[in-house]
């Protein structure tokens, strides 16, 4: 059996939506997602600054993500046969419909992950 994969999801909300569209994350995506996927958690940004270094750092011009939510996966196999399933769902589809702000999404960035042993 291979090992799971953890895929990273950040957003970057445009700052004029992001009230409403945390508003619909707590109160409509983050619960559907979480019952329906085996999403580790949803975060979003609480207004404090964030701490970028390195030796070359480099922000976006959108600046940081705003939103991130971490989904488990048995397999890259297994988020890739089940991606499609679930975001076509009419249960799904109910709760986008009711998305304030389909437009806002400046930036996204997917990474998946293994955890170390």
């Amino acid at each position: 059996m291979s090992q799971p994969i953890y895929e990273i999801r950040d957003y970057t909300i445009a700052s004029k939506d992001f009230p409403v569209y945390k508003a619909w994350a707590e109160q409509k995506a983050g619960p559907w997602l979480k019952a329906n996927l085996d999403v580790l958690d949803f975060w979003m940004d609480e207004g404090i600054p964030a701490a970028v270094g390195g030796s070359d750092p480099q922000v976006s011009k959108h600046g940081q993500a705003n939103v991130c939510w971490i989904i488990r996966w048995d397999s890259l196999e297994a988020r890739e046969k089940r991606w499609p399933e679930w975001t076509q769902s009419a249960e799904w589809q109910a709760v986008w419909a009711e998305h304030p702000c389909p437009d806002a999404y400046l930036h996204m960035n997917a990474r998946f992950m293994s955890a170390v042993a």
